[in-house]
C-alpha cells in the first residue's frame, strides 16, 4: 500500500542530511512525499545562492517531490542569540505558512526529521491535528541535554523550561523514533516508553550516477600522504581542540596529514590555529558537495570521528559513522559510548576516549603502522557491518511500516 507522507524538517536538500536519501528511497518505493522546510543555510549560516530568507518558495526535488519553503532567519556564525532566532523563525513561519500552503492536501502520516531543534516539531503538531494524520518524530539530538552540552543554555531554570517544552512535543507525537539505543532512557523521561522505537541512521551507499571531481591539490595530498580524513560540521561539538593538539603532536612525521573536510562555526578558529602554530599537516580544504565525498573517502588512509567528552555525546551515534562504515575505509574514533562501541563491534578500526590527545595520536600511528592488507580488512569488516545493520533500502521499508502502524507496541 502506497502512503502519502508529509515530511517536516528545518533542514533539507541542498543541505547535506541523510533525510535527502530517505526521501529519494521513499519515492523510489512508490510513496508520495511532500517536504515542508526552511531556507537552506546550514552549516555556513548564510542563505544558499538561489534562495532568499524572506517569503515562501516552492520547488521540486528529484522531479516529483514538492518542496515548500518558509521564511527563515539564517543561523549566521552561531552563538546562542542567532540560533534562538533561527529556531524560532522556523517554528513561527511554519505555524503561519504551512497550513495555507498545504490546504486541501491529505496525508497518511507526518514525519519530523529532528536534529536540533526539537521545537521544529511544533508546526507538525498543528498539521497533525489539521490533517488528522499520524505524527512520527525522529529524534537526532537529545533536548535539553544537547543545549547544556554545547553551552548554549546553562541556567537550570531555562533548562527546566525547555524540558517542559520537550515533554509537550513528545506527548503530542504518536511514535518517537530514536537514532541510538542509548537515547531510549533519556527520551523515556519525557514520554511513554511504549511510544519509543529504535530506528538508526543510515545513508544510501549505492554508487552515485554522477560523481563530482575534487580539486587537484586535494587529490594530490590524499594520494601522496597518509591522510586521516574528518568529514562534516566543524562546530562546537566535534572536539576540534583535540584534533589541533593531535596535529601538533604529529607535526614531525612528514607523511601524516589531518584533513578536515567541511565548514562550520569553528572553521575560522581552525584556520587561525593552523597559522599560529604553523601546522602544515593540518589541511582545511572546505566543504564539498555530497557527490564529491566518495572520491575523498576512497583516497583516505583512514576516516576520523571526534566528539566532546560529554554524556550526551556518549549516547549519540553521529550519522557520519554509518557513512564511514559504508565507505569501506578503516575508522579512528575519538569519542565515548555508543559510537566508539559500534566501531569496535564492527571491527572497523580503533577507538580512544573523547578529548584525549595522546591516545588519539597513538591510534593514528598504530593505524599507519598496519599493513595495507590489515587496513583493507578493517574497511571490509565495517562495510559488511553496515550492510547487516544500516542498509538504507531495508531501513526505509521499516520506516514505512512504522508510519503505517497504528501503535508501536513498545521499544524495539
Amino acid at each position: 500500500m502506497k502512503s502519502k507522507i508529509l515530511l517536516v524538517t528545518q533542514y533539507f536538500w541542498p543541505e547535506s542530511f541523510i533525510i535527502n536519501d530517505i526521501v529519494r528511497n521513499l519515492v523510489e518505493l512508490g510513496h508520495e512525499v511532500v517536504v515542508a522546510t526552511g531556507k537552506p543555510n546550514y552549516p555556513d549560516g548564510k542563505i544558499f545562492d538561489g534562495y532568499r530568507a524572506w517569503g515562501g518558495q516552492r520547488e521540486v526535488y528529484l522531479g516529483n517531490v514538492e518542496v515548500l519553503r518558509v521564511p527563515l532567519w539564517p543561523r549566521g556564525q552561531g552563538g546562542a542569540k542567532n540560533l534562538v532566532i533561527n529556531y524560532l523563525s522556523f517554528v513561527l513561519s511554519g505555524l503561519i505558512f504551512f497550513p495555507w500552503l498545504l490546504r486541501k492536501r491529505e496525508f497518511d502520516a507526518v514525519l519530523v526529521f529532528a536534529p536540533s531543534p526539537v521545537i521544529q516539531a511544533i508546526p507538525a503538531i498543528f498539521l497533525k491535528w489539521l490533517k488528522r494524520a499520524k505524527l512520527v518524530l525522529w529524534v537526532q539530538d537529545l533536548w535539553p541535554e544537547s543545549l547544556l552540552a554545547t553551552g548554549f543554555v546553562r541556567k537550570p531554570y531555562l533548562l527546566k523550561v525547555v524540558g517542559w517544552v520537550v515533554k509537550g512535543v513528545y506527548q503530542c507525537c504518536d511514535t518517537v523514533l530514536v537514532q541510538s539505543r542509548a537515547f531510549i532512557d533519556p527520551v523515556a523521561r519525557y514520554t511513554d516508553r511504549s511510544k519509543i522505537v529504535y530506528y538508526p541512521n543510515s545513508i544510501d551507499a549505492r554508487p552515485q550516477k554522477a560523481s563530482m571531481p575534487i580539486p587537484q591539490g586535494l587529490r594530490e595530498i590524499l594520494d601522496r600522504h597518509f591522510c586521516i580524513v574528518f568529514a562534516g560540521n566543524l562546530g562546537t561539538a566535534q572536539a576540534l581542540d583535540t584534533l589541533v593538539q593531535a596535529a601538533m603532536q604529529l607535526r614531525d612525521d612528514p607523511d601524516i596529514r589531518l584533513v578536515l573536510v567541511g565548514s562550520g562555526s569553528r572553521l575560522d578558529w581552525l584556520k587561525s590555529q593552523k597559522q599560529a602554530h604553523r601546522l602544515d599537516n593540518l589541511i582545511l580544504p572546505g566543504r564539498f558537495q555530497v557527490e564529491a565525498m566518495p572520491q575523498i573517502y576512497e583516497r583516505a588512509s583512514a576516516l576520523l570521528i571526534s566528539l566532546n567528552d560529554d554524556e550526551i555525546f556518549a549516547q549519540t551515534i553521529p550519522s557520519k559513522t554509518q557513512a564511514y562504515l559504508a565507505a569501506g575505509r578503516p575508522i579512528i574514533a575519538c569519542m565515548n559510548g555508543e559510537g566508539a562501541r559500534l566501531v569496535c563491534e564492527a571491527r572497523a578500526g580503533f577507538a580512544s576516549p573523547a578529548e584525549k590527545v595522546l591516545p588519539l595520536v597513538e591510534n593514528i600511528l598504530a593505524m599507519k603502522a598496519l599493513g595495507g592488507v590489515e587496513r583493507e580488512a578493517m574497511g571490509k569488516s565495517g562495510r559488511e557491518y553496515f550492510e547487516s545493520h544500516f542498509e538504507m533500502r531495508r531501513q526505509v521499508q521499516v520506516l514505512v511500516e512504522l508510519l503505517a502502524k497504528k501503535s508501536t507496541g513498545g521499544v524495539r
